[in-house]
């Protein structure tokens, strides 16, 4: 997605040597809702024909681009939580994943009575790099009998294993922007 992919050139900053990409000042911490809008517009058009009964994310960088994307699909979105809270009642799915940002693993869940058998379910997130937080989502879907039809990421780090890996895996993946290559010089697009 051309409209994303020049954002990243002109607001992303690289850093840890190119590890990396930051780009809280649209996406992950200030909100860019114009931009979002049409991500989920793009988002609908790649999966809009797969059926989808539910958008699954993880709190809390996916939360925002998933509800834009919710609204067309007109289905719920939601959003695996990364600690019980006590509004939480009765049972909860659960996945292990390692956070490639925050050096850590967390356990994330979803009530389940939000998630069914036979629920066809998009995932969204905004990063992809290790794939650990997809796989996690995967896993709860999977615990709850429902089908993953793909997932749909905002930014992908294609020369971290993560994409690849889960596409191996039999997983539609489709990134709005992926990324070959970035260093402090610059960064290169698929």
């Amino acid at each position: 997605m051309k409209l994303l992919e020049d954002r990243i050139r002109r607001d992303g900053k690289i850093r840890e040597n190119g590890t990396i990409l930051k780009v809280d000042s649209f996406l992950n911490h200030q909100m860019d809702v114009a931009l979002f809008n049409q991500m989920g517009k793009e988002f609908f058009r790649l999966f809009g024909g797969e059926g989808v009964t539910k958008l699954l994310t993880v709190e809390a960088s996916g939360i925002a681009v998933a509800c834009i994307a919710g609204q067309y699909f007109d289905v719920p979105v939601i959003f695996a939580k990364k600690s019980k809270t006590k509004n939480i009642d009765g049972g909860v799915y659960t996945a292990p994943v390692e956070s490639f940002t925050h050096g850590g693993v967390y356990n994330v869940m979803v009530a389940k009575e939000f998630l069914q058998p036979g629920d066809r379910v998009l995932l969204i997130d905004d990063f992809l790099a290790n794939g650990a937080a997809l796989e996690g989502l995967i896993s709860i879907v999977a615990q709850a009998g429902g089908e993953v039809v793909g997932a749909g990421v905002c930014i992908e780090k294609a020369f971290q294993p993560g994409g690849e890996r889960l596409r191996e895996k039999g997983f539609r993946i489709e990134a709005l922007a992926r990324i070959s290559s970035m260093s402090e010089t610059g960064i290169e697009f698929c």
